[in-house]
C-alpha cells in the first residue's frame, strides 16, 4: 500500500508542476498590475492563452526545416521532465534518484539549445539576434549555476536535491557561502526566465528582446508548447530555491497521507511569496542594456565562485 500511495504521491507531483505553472505566471501578472495600479488580468489568463493557441492552426515559413517543427515539443519535454525531478512538497519518491542538480542544468540547457536552433533555422534576423543573445546569456549562466552546485555538494556531500534537501531540514546554520550562492542562484533564475531586468517578457521591441525574438515565427500549438515551457521553467526555479533553501514543510515519502498534504500547502505558500516578490522586484527595477547583462551575470559566477570558495577554504582550515 506504502508503495502505491508513494507512486500516486509522484505522479501527482508530475501533475502538479504542469497544472501550477500558468498559475504561477498569472499571479505574478495580477500581483504586477496591482501594484501598478491596474485591475490586470484576471488569474486564469494563462491558460486561457494556452487553450486559445491550441485551437489556432499552425502558419509555418516555407524556410522552416524538421528543427522548426521539432523544437517546440523537445523544450516543453525537457523543460517538463527537469521541473518533474525537483522535489516540490515531498522528497525521497520513486524518481528521486534522478533529480540531480546537474542533470536538470543538463535538461535546461538541452532546451535552450533547441530553442536557439528554432530561432536560427527560419534565417530572419530577430531570430539570429535573439538566439546570439541566448547563448551569451548562456555562457555565463550555467557557469554561475554550476557554482551553486558545487557549493551544495560540498555541503550536502551529494548532488541530488532530496539529500540536500535533507541536510538542510536537519540545519546548517548560518553560512555566509549559503546567502551567496542564494543570491547567485536568483540572479540566474532572472537571466533564465528572461524576467525584468534582464529581459521584459512583455514587450516586442527588437531593440531589446531576446526569448521573444526566437519565437516570432511560431504559431498555433507550437506557441503554445513554448509559451508553457517558459512557465514550467520559471515554476522550476522557484521550486529549486524553494526545496534548497526554504525546505520546511517537505514531507517524506512514507509519512503518510496528511504529511503529504501538509506539504503541498507549504509548496503553495512559498509559490505565492516568490511570486509576490518576483513581481515587487519587477515593479521597483528598471530594464538593464542587453550589453549590461554580462555585467550582471558576472556578478552572479563570481558570487557562486566565492561561496565555493569560502566553503571549500572553511573545509581545509
Amino acid at each position: 500500500m506504502a508503495v502505491i500511495l508513494d507512486a500516486l504521491v509522484q505522479l501527482c507531483q508530475v501533475l502538479v508542476v504542469l497544472a501550477a505553472a500558468p498559475l504561477l505566471a498569472g499571479y505574478v501578472r495580477k500581483v504586477k498590475a496591482y501594484l501598478l495600479g491596474r485591475r490586470g488580468p484576471p488569474l486564469v489568463q494563462p491558460y486561457r492563452d494556452l487553450l486559445k493557441l491550441l485551437r489556432k492552426d499552425v502558419v509555418l515559413a516555407h524556410s522552416a526545416s524538421w528543427v522548426f517543427r521539432a523544437a517546440p515539443y523537445l523544450i516543453f519535454a525537457t523543460t517538463w521532465v527537469a521541473a518533474a525531478l525537483v522535489p516540490t512538497f515531498a522528497t525521497g519518491l520513486f524518481f528521486s534518484y534522478a533529480a540531480d542538480m546537474i542533470a536538470i542544468v543538463a535538461l535546461l540547457g538541452s532546451a535552450r539549445f533547441m530553442l536557439a536552433l528554432a530561432g536560427l533555422d527560419v534565417g530572419t534576423s530577430f531570430g539570429g539576434i535573439g538566439s546570439s543573445r541566448e547563448m551569451m546569456i548562456a555562457s555565463l549562466a550555467e557557469p554561475a549555476m554550476l557554482m551553486v552546485v558545487f557549493t551544495l555538494s560540498l555541503i550536502a556531500g551529494s548532488t541530488q536535491l532530496s539529500s540536500i534537501a535533507a541536510v538542510m531540514q536537519g540545519g546548517v546554520g548560518l553560512r555566509v557561502s549559503l546567502a551567496l550562492a542564494l543570491v547567485a542562484l536568483v540572479m540566474v533564475a532572472i537571466a533564465e526566465n528572461a524576467r525584468i531586468p534582464v529581459d521584459n517578457p512583455a514587450t516586442h521591441l527588437e531593440l531589446t528582446m531576446v526569448h521573444e525574438a526566437m519565437i516570432l515565427e511560431y504559431s498555433g500549438r507550437h506557441l503554445a508548447l513554448i509559451e508553457a515551457a517558459s512557465f514550467v521553467k520559471l515554476l522550476l526555479y522557484v521550486s529549486v530555491i524553494a526545496c534548497v533553501f526554504a525546505p520546511w514543510g517537505i514531507a517524506v515519502a512514507g509519512q503518510g497521507f496528511a504529511a503529504y498534504l501538509t506539504g503541498l500547502a507549504a509548496y503553495a505558500g512559498k509559490l505565492a511569496l516568490a511570486g509576490f516578490l518576483l513581481a515587487v522586484f519587477e515593479t521597483a527595477i528598471a530594464k538593464m542594456r542587453v550589453f549590461r547583462v554580462s555585467d550582471f551575470l558576472g556578478a552572479a559566477l563570481m558570487l557562486g565562485l566565492l561561496a565555493t570558495l569560502l566553503l571549500f577554504v572553511s573545509r581545509v582550515t
